[in-house]
């Protein structure tokens, strides 16, 4: 079956959906830095505002559709705003997501099922939305989960469950729209974990700001992966050679990594910065001050991802490379050497 044609980005429309602040924040800047023309969304109108300033000040264009991706009419809202503002729709990517790092026991049904809506449910009314815009003319769907879509985490249940959720629903996805042979490519981009503002906007219930398991990568290193796979049909593309490891680990000793996640998956969302549970958060409503892509973490931080960088090249991208395998490693077996 022939592959979807995919224009270079700087002659592509892109909606990019999450766009306030972390990966899609970074995402649609170097979108619009490279002459993609840019529609960017969120729940948070300052952060658009201020996203959409400085793509125009530095000569790139986009506008700002202000939507929650819980409502599918707010998203068929934002695909019609690319055709209208632009007269297409060449590339939607999802990167919208919300965080709760809580024991599944303190975990109320309202939580869970928020996670669920925001970080499966909008993807799903995100595909509803950009689908019947890109199978007109070719286009990709990008759909951004993380290294949880193939194996949970401690304190994550309500996250991996979604992110879970996402990767069953791409997979799915994909065969029906290789059978009806629309020219539409479908990508599953998984990340290790990156550097962004979800952690301080996440809501918490272990006394700290969370993180998830290191190393902690640069938003920039999901965003190669993005435009490759706005110019490339791939299946998945998965980010860090940590998560790559991870995930092979899953597939080839379940058992070991569950117990790896009971030994050390627990005390490593623990950043030591005090973080009450009462604290402000973004589950159910924007936080308007988080308008950057990086976190606080950019001083340990990992700039490049070997495994990233090769994954495109046959044979290599389908082995994990020896320093990102061997970082997890580093990073699970620093406990036992102090």
């Amino acid at each position: 079956m022939p592959q979807p044609q995919l224009k270079p980005v700087r002659e592509q429309v892109v909606v990019v959906m999450g766009a306030s602040s972390g990966i899609g924040r970074a995402t649609a800047a170097r979108l619009a830095q490279e002459g993609a023309r840019v529609v960017v969304s969120a729940r948070g109108e300052a952060g658009l505002r201020s996203l959409v300033e400085e793509i125009r000040a530095a000569g790139g264009a986009a506008c700002a559709e202000v939507a929650d991706v819980t409502d599918p009419a707010q998203m068929r809202r934002v695909a019609q705003r690319a055709v209208t503002e632009y007269g297409r729709l060449d590339t939607w990517v999802h990167a919208a997501a919300v965080l709760l790092v809580a024991p599944f026991a303190e975990t109320t049904p309202e939580e869970f099922q928020r996670v669920i809506d925001v970080n499966l449910m909008g993807q799903v009314h995100g595909a509803m939305a950009a689908l019947p815009h890109l199978e007109q003319q070719g286009g990709a769907l990008i759909c951004i989960s993380s290294m949880g879509a193939k194996r949970g985490v401690p304190l994550q249940t309500a996250y991996c469950a979604s992110k879970h959720g996402i990767d069953g629903f791409v997979e799915t996805l994909r065969t029906e729209v290789r059978r009806a042979q629309l020219p539409v490519s479908v990508t599953n981009v998984m990340p290790a974990t990156i550097n962004t503002p979800l952690f301080d906007q996440a809501r918490t219930k272990i006394g700290v700001k969370p993180v998830a398991p290191p190393p902690i990568y640069q938003p920039e290193i999901v965003v190669d992966a993005v435009l490759y796979a706005a110019q490339h049909p791939v299946r998945d593309l998965v980010v860090g050679g940590s998560a790559k490891a991870l995930i092979l680990g899953e597939k080839l000793a379940p058992r070991l990594v569950d117990a790896l996640m009971v030994r050390f998956g627990f005390e490593a969302h623990d950043t030591g910065q005090p973080k009450p549970a009462d604290a402000p958060d973004n589950l159910f409503a924007p936080l308007d001050r988080y308008d950057t892509a990086h976190d606080g973490f950019d001083a340990s931080a990992w700039s490049r991802s070997l495994y990233t960088s090769l994954q495109r090249l046959p044979l290599v991208g389908r082995i994990p490379l020896a320093a990102d395998a061997l970082a997890l490693a580093g990073s699970v077996l620093k406990p036992l050497l102090r």
